[in-house]
């Protein structure tokens, strides 16, 4: 048996962190922060909510969200 438990919600959400600046492509004041599993692993980027241009594109954790054990050691 897992020591996780099963997940309540029926869907999962991403939570965006709102970014000061505008977008360099439309000009809109809408960033947003947040992790995606691109063609290169995981990343947090930042992008714009009206046109989806990406500000900024950098890698994270092997595995994004997911916390193992050997990372707190």
């Amino acid at each position: 048996m897992s020591s996780y438990p099963r997940p309540t919600e029926l869907t999962l959400e991403v939570v965006k962190e709102p970014v000061e600046g505008s977008c360099p492509e439309c000009g809109a004041e809408q960033l947003m922060a947040y992790p995606v599993l691109g063609e290169v692993g995981w990343l947090q980027v930042v992008k714009c909510q009206s046109c989806l241009c990406s500000t900024s594109r950098e890698p994270w954790t092997l595995l994004g969200p997911v916390d193992v054990l050997v990372n707190s050691l």
